[in-house]
């Protein structure tokens, strides 16, 4: 599975950014897909994740301003991040991993296949 991401770039405080991440390959749709962002100088942290079954989980610091989706028939998954702000800059990558991943999805490791990130800034 490959996986690009699009979207990103600057925006100020209060402002929203729709990340896309298209993937190759016929069996999207058996993917969990994450979100992962890592700021400068920090460690790479869980942003919001999207099972199978569109169930989705997210981190305690974006709950209720980031909604992630997915479309099977466009291979894609989506993050809406709506209220930005300037400690949401971040690099974003997207992620896919198979079921196995089960309650782990906050993990990185635990994911199989990576896009590469997109800058988000977030201006005060």
């Amino acid at each position: 599975v490959q996986l690009q991401a699009f979207g990103g770039g600057l925006v100020q405080a209060g402002g929203s950014v729709r990340l896309s991440c298209a993937a190759s390959g016929r069996t999207f749709s058996s993917y969990v897909m994450g979100w992962f962002r890592q700021a400068p100088g920090k460690e790479r942290e869980f942003v919001a994740s999207i099972n199978t079954g569109a169930t989705t989980y997210y981190a305690d610091s974006v709950k209720g301003r980031f909604t992630t989706s997915r479309d099977n028939a466009k291979n894609t998954v989506y993050l809406q991040m709506n209220s930005l702000k300037p400690e949401d800059t971040a690099v974003y990558y997207c992620a896919a991993g198979g079921v196995r991943i089960g309650r782990h999805y906050v993990t990185a490791t635990s994911y199989d296949y990576w896009g590469q990130g997109i800058q988000v800034t977030v201006s005060s």
